[in-house]
Formats: structure tokens, C-alpha cells, sequence
């Protein structure tokens, strides 16, 4: 088995780079095992799902007897994909077993409706996680925040096995909820949910989290800063890269040399403020070379397409092929990142590691002092969040100064994001170790 800390051989990385999911090394005798408990998993190439599949398959490469307690892939469109349905089944997925529970589901998950759905979760997988702990007494469950909701089941069972209980942090998932607005007029609940938040977060043996500013507010959540650890989302650098040629999509979609495309990929909900990027399309709709695109799923589309789709220079896509994704991204001049200002710090965008690798231009929406904008610092063009007339400015200047652009002012920042370290800081967690 690979040493914690040490890098990994090259016949192992390539190995597993080629292959996930299968082992890499020799198991040692007895096989260590985790638990990895988590709403959103493999095959969602969106959001946390995405990255705690990689985790799941890197640990299973690494020998480990890796059990996964999950939903049916439904994020970001809050529906079942395709081949999958809303119920309870098992099976082997790579080397990893995987449990799938149901859970509440409807299209417009607003409101309510946002508590409800991880509350479902929590309510369909307890019993499932409850016994796969006990039989397989792990060493470590791995639970994955959001949702919270899920996580007192599985640290009882962990306690009655001795198992050490480790929760990622992609979301601040309780003040998200009462930010943008979903339970904002809700003051009983919103007490309720801080309480059962600062008791859940306090008997987790360790805690993982993607930023800086998350990890000072499981600080004002009362958690030791012993127990805290900072991995940031990584992108994997073999897979989304400038490309040598120009992207295919730029016939497919129809657009040439002359025109500047501006793209935004990824969920469509309330914390990524699209309206304000689809109000300065509004604004330039009379610069013909301008066009936007976006492309995503997510409970504020069908909203967003009634209210903008009258604007001949904006177009709405669906997900692209995740085997497509790295011509998909280098097809834009300008990557952009929006963000609703009352969502600030209180996650960092895991889009950002894909847009930068791109090679491509991108522009982020954030206040100055955030960790967003501390973290890109002068590698990529910012206005304030909410604005939207400060953003087609930058567009436009963006556009006229296309030619003059040199993707080397990223290499550096992208490089913080590399897959590698980070995926095995995680590990080294998990096996009770630093990062």
C-alpha cells in the first residue's frame, strides 16, 4: 500500500489514472475498509457527487474494501438519470459496493422542498448505512456534508464498531439553505437548524473542508481547529487542458473566428446569481459578435429560459458528454463565473479548477476579501457580484482585448488545484493521518 504523504509510483498513478476503480496496490492482511456515506456520487459528473467518486475509487485502488450508502445520480437537475430509478437497490460498481436509497424528488426544489429532499435521504438510507457499518465494522466512516441531516445514524453506528468518523465539508449546507433565500423567512427553523448543526459537527473525530473562510466558520460552529483540515477541490490536469486546436464545438454551435463567445457550465440554482450574467447579455444584445451560452441543469432554468429566452444572443444547453467536457471548455473566449453575493464564502466553486485549465480567459464575480477573489487573485478578470452592468463592461473589455491574451498567467493558480495531492491528503485522513 502506498505510504501516506508519498507520492505515488508512476505505474500506479498510470494505472490508476487508466483504470478507476481498480487496484493499484496489494491489499494488506486484514483489509482495511471505509464506509463512505454521501447524497451525491458517481456517475453525477456535477458538484460533490463527482469528486466523492473519485475519492470512493482511489481508496478502492489503493486496496481498501470501500462500501458507498447513496442515492440514485440525480444532481443538478434533481431527477433520476437515465438507467437509474428512485429506489432502493445494491451493486458492484468497479471494486466498490454501492447501496442506493430514494429520496424525495421534484423539479422545482425550492423552498421547503430543499430541506424535505436531504431529509428523505437521511430518513430511506439510515437503516442501510446502520447495518453496512455494523457488519463491516469499518475503520473509518467517511460521511460527506451535504447532507448533514444523514450524518447521526452512521456516527452511532461508527461509535458502537470503534470506527473513527471523518465528515467533507463541500457546503455549508445550513447557512446556504437560509442565504439565498430558501428558508430565509423561517427564523425558528433556521435556530433549530444551528443546533442540530453545532451538535452533529462537535462529535465527528475529524473534518475536512474545501476553503480557508469554511473552515473559520465550523470554527464559529464551536469545532476545534485541531479537527479541521483545508484539501481544496482539485481538477485533474490530464483530463481538462488547452487544447492545440480549436474546439470542435466552435462548427458545431455555429460560431466562428470573429464572434466572442461567453459561457457559463455548471448548476443553475439560486447561489450561482445567473440572472445577473443573463441581464448583461441583456444589456449587449446590440454587440452582434457577443454570444452567450448556458449550459447546465438546475432548479432555476425553466425560469431563467421563460424570463431570457427571448434573447437572440443567448442560448441554453443541456450538460455536455463528461468525454467531451475538455473541448467544451476550451470553446469560449471567456470562462464566467458568477456567484450571488449573499452565497459568499460560503463555498468555493468547484467549476473554477476546469475553467482555468481550459487555458481560457475567465471572469469570476466576487468582493474584494472573499477567498474567491484572494484565491485568483490578478489571473483572471473580477467585478463585484449583483452587478449587472459592471459585468457586461468587463465582458466587453474582455472581448477587445482577446488577442492580447496569454494563458500563462494561470498555469500557476491551476496547478494548486491538481488532483494528486489533494485526493491523497484525503486519504491520509481517512487514515488518520495529516494531510
Amino acid at each position: 500500500m502506498t505510504a501516506a504523504g508519498q507520492p505515488l509510483s508512476d505505474e500506479c498513478e498510470r494505472s490508476f489514472d487508466a483504470a478507476p476503480g481498480l487496484a493499484t496496490a496489494v491489499a494488506t492482511s486484514p483489509r482495511r475498509s471505509v464506509v463512505v456515506y454521501a447524497m451525491n456520487y458517481a456517475p453525477e459528473t456535477a458538484g460533490v457527487g463527482k469528486y466523492t467518486g473519485e475519492i470512493a475509487e482511489y481508496l478502492a485502488a489503493e486496496g481498501m474494501d470501500v462500501t458507498v450508502v447513496t442515492t440514485p445520480p440525480h444532481y443538478p437537475g434533481w431527477s433520476v438519470q437515465a438507467g437509474y430509478r428512485n429506489r432502493y437497490s445494491s451493486g458492484i460498481e468497479g471494486r466498490i459496493r454501492v447501496l442506493r436509497s430514494p429520496l424525495l424528488l421534484r423539479r422545482k426544489m425550492r423552498g421547503i422542498w430543499r430541506l424535505l429532499a436531504p431529509l428523505s435521504f437521511a430518513l430511506t438510507s439510515a437503516p442501510l448505512v446502520f447495518w453496512q457499518i455494523l457488519r463491516h465494522r469499518p475503520a473509518t466512516v467517511f460521511c460527506v456534508e451535504p447532507t448533514l441531516f444523514a450524518a447521526p445514524a452512521a456516527q452511532l453506528a461508527a461509535k458502537l464498531v470503534g470506527a473513527r468518523t471523518v465528515l467533507h465539508v463541500h457546503d455549508m449546507e445550513v447557512d446556504a439553505a437560509f442565504a439565498v433565500g430558501h428558508l430565509s423567512s423561517k427564523t425558528w427553523l433556521k435556530r433549530l437548524g444551528h443546533a442540530f448543526e453545532r451538535s452533529v459537527l462537535g462529535r465527528f473525530d475529524q473534518l475536512v473542508t474545501i476553503s480557508n473562510r469554511m473552515a473559520e466558520g465550523l470554527a464559529l460552529k464551536h469545532v476545534p481547529a485541531t479537527k479541521v483540515s483545508v484539501v481544496r477541490n482539485w481538477v485533474d490536469l490530464a483530463q481538462f487542458h488547452p487544447m492545440e486546436d480549436v474546439s470542435p464545438y466552435r462548427a458545431e454551435l455555429g460560431f466562428d473566428h470573429e464572434d466572442f463567445v461567453v459561457l457559463y457550465s455548471g448548476s443553475i440554482g439560486a447561489k450561482q446569481g445567473l440572472n445577473v450574467l443573463l441581464d448583461a447579455a441583456e444589456r449587449l444584445k446590440d454587440e452582434q459578435r457577443i454570444h452567450f451560452v448556458i449550459s447546465g441543469e438546475g432548479p432555476q432554468k425553466p425560469e431563467l429560459e421563460t424570463r431570457y429566452g427571448h434573447l437572440e444572443n443567448l442560448r441554453f444547453l443541456a450538460f455536455q458528454p463528461y468525454s467531451r467536457l475538455n473541448a467544451f471548455l476550451n470553446m469560449p473566449d471567456l470562462h464566467v463565473l458568477p456567484q450571488d453575493r449573499s452565497a459568499a464564502d460560503l463555498t468555493l466553486p468547484s467549476k473554477l479548477g476546469g475553467m482555468l485549465a481550459s487555458g481560457r480567459p475567465v471572469l469570476v464575480t466576487a468582493d474584494e476579501g472573499t477567498e474567491l477573489a484572494q484565491f485568483v487573485g490578478s489571473a483572471v478578470y473580477l467585478t463585484p457580484p449583483n452587478d449587472a452592468e459592471n459585468l457586461a463592461a468587463c465582458i466587453f473589455r474582455a472581448m477587445s482585448e482577446r488577442e492580447a491574451w496569454q494563458p500563462q498567467v494561470q498555469t500557476v493558480l491551476v496547478q494548486n488545484l491538481s488532483k494528486r495531492p489533494a485526493i491523497i491528503a484525503i486519504k491520509q485522513l481517512i487514515d488518520g493521518g495529516s494531510p
